[in-house]
């Protein structure tokens, strides 16, 4: 549907279609049951394509992990994963051997410019109710000029994400989380050093926003040139330019031009991925994303010698100790941990 400031109305999924700077995004969304002692839900996995799991059954997925849900050790090169997550965990190891566990509204902002390997795995730690998680994955492309970039990952830890509260006239309220970019005198943390997102020319904006029953919310004019979509995923309806909109729908919108987004009766949650494209050629292999062929066949050629660093670890899907707070651990040996569980 094509209004004067909606471009396009898409259903969506566990997969989001995304527009240039941005690749891909996806939403996970899983009601994990008990835990065992393994960390995996305590239920039987029968009945699964365990290892190729992403169908939703009895509200979760395996996705690719076996014990413990999550996606084993897989390489990237060229772009960058922006990976937010709402609820649950994350277990993070590399190549490199940097290793993190984050949730509860952490970030992690991971180049894997020239090459690595990494796992992500979703640990289920509560043996006695249900383990939630819910995440966004979304990944970011790099121009040709940073695609061979050392590999890098930063947390942005929940506590220092900025937030903004906004209350319309009627005393209604919008909450907007600023993974990157800026909501009026407000900016993110800075992104990794080599990201698309770093100059701020190239207005670079992930925000996750939820509206109040009854609120409205201005949504401002971007950049010229910016592609700009909202992700409605949970709510009942929204009105966008005058048209009412379900939610599980992508909302590509004129970035020029201030839109008016009016809620329903049920708290709605949006997210807005907007930036300048890169205007390059993108060439994708499942997890390299390169701008020629020859570059995608040089890439797969270099993973066969190199491994891309190699696998440090005694398995492809390590988790970390059930007792593990949130941290960070990098590549040099420097460790890195939240405010909240600051040692």
């Amino acid at each position: 549907m094509k209004t004067h400031l909606i471009k396009s109305l898409k259903p969506i999924g566990l997969h989001f279609e995304t527009a240039d700077p941005f690749l891909f995004c996806a939403h996970h969304l899983d009601n994990f049951p008990k835990a065992n002692e393994q960390m995996g839900p305590a239920v039987s996995l029968a009945g699964r394509a365990i290892g190729e799991d992403f169908t939703l059954k009895d509200g979760f997925r395996m996705y690719h992990g076996h014990v413990v849900p999550g996606f084993p050790e897989h390489p990237h090169r060229g772009f960058e994963t922006v990976t937010v997550v709402v609820k649950g965990l994350v277990d993070h190891s590399d190549s490199f051997g940097a290793a993190g566990r984050y949730g509860a509204g952490d970030v992690q902002w991971m180049t894997a410019g020239c090459g690595m390997q990494h796992a992500e795995m979703f640990p289920l730690l509560n043996k006695d109710a249900d383990n939630p998680c819910e995440l966004f994955q979304i990944w970011l492309n790099l121009p040709a000029a940073k695609k061979m970039v050392e590999p890098h990952y930063k947390m942005l830890w929940s506590e220092n994400i900025p937030q903004v509260l906004l209350t319309d006239n009627n005393g209604k309220n919008t909450r907007i989380r600023i993974i990157a970019g800026k909501v009026g005198d407000v900016t993110a943390l800075e992104p990794a050093p080599d990201s698309w997102a770093t100059d701020a020319v190239n207005a670079v904006d992930i925000h996750l926003i939820a509206l109040d029953p009854g609120a409205e919310w201005v949504l401002p004019a971007a950049a010229k040139g910016s592609n700009r979509t909202v992700y409605f995923y949970e709510g009942s309806s929204i009105e966008v330019d005058s048209t009412i909109v379900d939610v599980n729908h992508a909302i590509e919108l004129v970035a020029e031009t201030d839109v008016l987004f009016r809620n329903g009766e049920n708290v709605a949650h949006l997210l807005l991925l907007q930036g300048r494209p890169i205007a390059e050629p993108v060439v994708q292999y499942g997890p390299f994303v390169m701008n020629t062929e020859a570059e995608i066949q040089q890439t797969f050629n270099d993973y066969r010698k190199t491994q891309f660093g190699g696998w440090p670890w005694d398995r492809p899907d390590p988790v970390h100790p059930r007792d593990k707070g949130r941290f960070a651990r990098f590549a040099d040996g420097r460790e890195e941990f939240p405010p909240a569980e600051f040692k």
